[in-house]
């Protein structure tokens, strides 16, 4: 059975945090390749005169180390065995909770699994990996794991083997993830002050070959984007 290890981030996801856009995403690979792929980001880093285990962070993004980004999101687009889901919200402020007979918590949950999904194939195993700064405690994220291995018919958690909340700072494609997924909440958001934030948009969307702004095939295997729809779906 082929093992995959999945990495997820979310900007923006609270009820109340003043934000419109919200992204939920994963970068996911080969759990036998973890290894080298977190090695070949650090020598990156230090490439770029970056400690090793400096953490990659959207919220960092700046001109001075452009370059240095620049060179990790081609370094994503160039390694077969990485790849990119998110889901974009792009209106908070359309989600009527009441109307569905639902709370946030539970409507996240739901997002969760609508980002997850695409990515679980039956004949292979997942272990999934939160940053622990998340708002998602213990509880939370075991509901989580039931409600993902229920909605997946997964009942005797042979596919989502296990869901962890871990320190991004110590895990490479969890820092992947937040610039990928802090990328879509930028633009999503309407931001146009950081011009490197930008440029990397920019870059995305060179590499990608996608505007951004629209959903890729349900298929698409290395970025992967839907924009949901909340007066549909809320």
């Amino acid at each position: 059975m082929m093992q995959f290890n999945v990495y997820c981030d979310e900007s923006c996801h609270l009820e109340n945090d003043g934000q419109k856009a919200m992204a939920l995403g994963a970068v996911w690979c080969p759990k036998d390749k973890r290894l080298e792929i977190a090695r070949r980001i650090r020598e990156i880093k230090v490439k770029h005169k970056l400690p090793a285990d400096f953490e990659v962070k959207w919220t960092k993004v700046s001109d001075a180390k452009l370059n240095f980004y620049m060179e990790l999101l081609d370094y994503f687009f160039d390694d077969d065995d990485l790849h990119f889901r998110v889901v974009v919200v792009p209106d908070k402020a359309v989600l009527n909770h009441a109307n569905h007979q639902q709370t946030h918590d539970d409507w996240y949950y739901k997002m969760y699994f609508t980002m997850l999904k695409i990515i679980f194939n039956p004949e292979c195993q997942y272990k999934i990996y939160i940053d622990i700064k998340d708002t998602l405690g213990q509880e939370k994220v075991n509901h989580l794991h039931q409600v993902l291995c229920n909605n997946s018919y997964d009942f005797s958690r042979q596919m989502i083997a296990d869901i962890k909340r871990v320190h991004s700072h110590e895990i490479e494609q969890l820092q992947l993830a937040d610039l990928l997924i802090g990328a879509l909440a930028y633009l999503h958001r309407g931001l146009q002050t950081n011009t490197a934030k930008l440029a990397l948009i920019e870059r995305i969307k060179q590499r990608s070959h996608y505007s951004l702004i629209k959903n890729t095939m349900p298929a698409e295997q290395k970025f992967n984007l839907l924009i949901w729809q909340g007066s549909v779906h809320a």
